[in-house]
């Protein structure tokens, strides 16, 4: 309808405009004349040149006998009463014609006015848009929540698996609003609040959904970042226009997506002078819980940053509960993998269980990926269906990138980097505390050149003194195996991803985690160790220079005890390192068992070189972020630091 009402508009404008094109043309369209002098004129009739003429009041149009046609054009001057007379004698025919009145026409009186009408139809159309929803185009203030009603594509509780504490609290909103008797007969008030934490991809957005399809209220999303634009009052125009729809429609949901993005705390602004976000913030405190009661209406909002957000937004009264959402563990991870398997054709030889296990750190998103990617390599190989290799495959793909075999690598270059990968193979070995070896690879993946995978066997929550230190170790053995090998002089860039981690975790272990003999139990670091959880605006170091002194000291004694023990290892080993160098160079990818049996001396099977997964003409090309549970050696290989303790 409205494409019909445009088309129908534009029609008009364009006939308008040729109108105005001919009313302008129109003294062209009478033939071509030239204006004369009277007294020319006279000279003319005198000598007999004038065939004919045309008197219109003062006006004489007429022509020459030179047979060219063209009208001339003279003004008479209004008490010539002889010019008859001279026409007469001058044998020329006359003809007169009567003087049109000066009364404008109907068009003219439109064409006069055109301007006016158009400011005023102008005038007319913004009012009609300021008035209209938040879909016109001057429907600044108005909100841009939309009522989620469709049917199609209706997410439930059932299709949310992995993050059964989260659903059981909003299991009970929904309860409320379909019972409320239930409650309210113990004296107990719907929350008028619920606001769902966790890191990106756990679930928060998908458990809204659920909420909007197992509750039957209007159910109202907005985006965080929906309310503020570049015209003052907008922001809080369109907090009042939300809620005064959700009241309408109460009892009702309203749910705010990274409700970070309008809700940080006040007076943090960097800009000065009048803030927009704070009014919107401050209309939305109000709204949440002000002197009006707001009865019937909840809001759930959803951010990845608490921290960020105003004390005042996160006090009971406006979020009463604060749902955390939490990378699964093992089990929730089987559930989600269950739920994603139903899309997809499973092979028989595919277990949940053992893919949950292997991937310890992965939030639903991750293993969403992680099931497409299956699917999408059992499609390049042509198979009917999704079989565990392709999930082996989909896996390292995931974690360790994809394979880049079009690399052209020297021989000398691959030689280091198998002596590289394995020290940290060797060290990892000789490290009880250290997590298993999963994969071992000198097929340059992602971004880096070689690889070694270490997962946990199980999901690990704290991670202890003793963990940290043969983190540490691994990390140094890549460039120790460089310099006992080549030399001193022969050490290469390859160990910059290792150092750069080992710095990190010896910083934490001093700054943050009490693990320094001369500085005791206490915090010194800036609290950036959640990077989902963002920055504060201003931070102070807080330390004397002497403290800073002492902290680099420790950081460096810390590394370089980890720098000696690997060293021991390397050379009370060497015989181990450079059989399963020598296995790497051959069959290039090798797993944790296949490197335990080398490194003891112990033949492994021969077997094709793509029996470990051959990547496909795999897309990504970037390491994937660290994982707090997923800690991780190599060099230059997206080695990944270790989780803080109490996580």
């Amino acid at each position: 309808m409205n494409n019909v009402k445009n088309l129908a508009l534009w029609v008009i404008i364009a006939l308008l405009l040729v109108a105005l094109f001919n009313l302008f043309q129109s003294p062209q369209s009478q033939g071509p004349s030239r204006q004369v002098a009277y007294s020319d004129f006279l000279n003319a009739v005198q000598e007999g040149r004038v065939t004919d003429v045309t008197i219109q009041g003062d006006t004489i149009r007429g022509h020459f006998n030179d047979g060219s046609g063209v009208e001339f054009r003279t003004i008479a001057p209004p008490n010539d009463n002889g010019m008859v007379e001279r026409l007469r004698e001058g044998n020329v025919r006359i003809n007169v014609a009567p003087v049109e009145d000066n009364v404008p026409s109907l068009f003219g009186i439109l064409i006069s006015w055109f301007p006016m009408l158009l400011l005023i139809g102008v005038w007319i159309f913004f009012m009609r848009q300021m008035q209209g929803g938040g879909g016109k185009a001057m429907g600044f203030g108005k909100s841009k929540a939309r009522l989620l009603t469709e049917k199609a594509g209706r997410v439930t509780f059932e299709d949310v698996a992995g993050i059964d504490e989260a659903k059981d609290e909003l299991h009970e909103i929904v309860e409320f609003l379909k019972a409320p008797q239930k409650f309210q007969r113990l004296g107990g008030r719907i929350p008028k609040g619920v606001l769902l934490v966790g890191p990106p991809g756990t679930g928060k957005t998908l458990l809204a959904r659920a909420i909007a399809g197992e509750a039957n209220v209007p159910f109202f999303s907005i985006s965080g970042s929906d309310f503020v634009e570049m015209f003052v009052g907008v922001g809080a125009s369109r907090v009042r226009d939300m809620f005064e729809q959700g009241k309408k429609n109460a009892p009702c949901l309203i749910f705010i997506d990274e409700i970070d993005a309008v809700g940080r705390h006040r007076g943090a602004g960097l800009g000065g002078g009048n803030d927009e976000r704070e009014q919107t913030l401050n209309q939305l405190l109000v709204e949440m819980d002000g002197f009006e009661a707001n009865e019937g209406v909840i809001i759930i909002a959803a951010t990845n940053r608490p921290d960020v957000l105003d004390p005042a937004l996160l006090r009971p009264g406006r979020f009463d509960r604060q749902v955390v959402v939490p990378n699964p563990d093992v089990s929730g991870r089987e559930k989600i993998l269950s739920v994603h398997m139903r899309k997809v054709p499973i092979g028989p030889d595919v277990n949940a269980r053992v893919i949950a296990r292997a991937t310890p750190g992965f939030s639903g998103a991750d293993l969403a990926n992680l099931v497409n990617e299956a699917a999408l390599l059992a499609a390049r190989r042509n198979k009917r269906v999704v079989g565990m290799a392709e999930f082996e495959d989909a896996k390292d793909k995931v974690m360790m990138g994809a394979e880049r075999r079009s690399i052209a690598m020297s021989e000398d270059e691959k030689r280091l980097t198998a002596y590289h990968e394995g020290g940290h193979a060797i060290v990892a070995m000789h490290c009880p505390a250290s997590d298993p070896i999963h994969k071992a690879t000198i097929i340059p993946r992602g971004r880096a050149l070689g690889m070694v995978m270490r997962l946990p066997e199980r999901d690990r929550l704290s991670v202890s003194r003793e963990k940290l230190e043969a983190d540490l170790a691994v990390a140094m053995g890549g460039r120790l195996a460089e310099e006992i090998i080549f030399g001193h002089d022969k050490v290469t860039s390859g160990a910059s991803s290792d150092i750069q981690m080992a710095t990190k975790l010896a910083k934490n272990m001093v700054t943050q985690w009490g693990m320094s003999d001369k500085l005791g139990p206490l915090n010194y670091g800036e609290g950036d160790n959640e990077p989902f959880l963002g920055y504060a605006v201003t931070q102070s170091r807080g330390i004397s220079e002497a403290t800073a002194n002492v902290i680099d000291q420790e950081v460096r004694r810390i590394v370089e005890t980890a720098y000696d023990r690997a060293r021991t290892i390397l050379t009370e080993n060497h015989d181990q390192l450079e059989r399963v160098a020598q296995a790497l160079l051959e069959y290039e990818t090798l797993s944790g068992d296949e490197l335990k049996a080398i490194a003891a001396g112990e033949q492994i099977k021969p077997r094709r070189s793509d029996d470990m997964g051959d990547g496909g003409s795999a897309t990504v090309s970037e390491p994937r972020p660290p994982r707090a549970s997923v800690p991780t050696a190599g060099g230059d290989d997206g080695l990944r630091p270790s989780p803080q303790p109490g996580a």
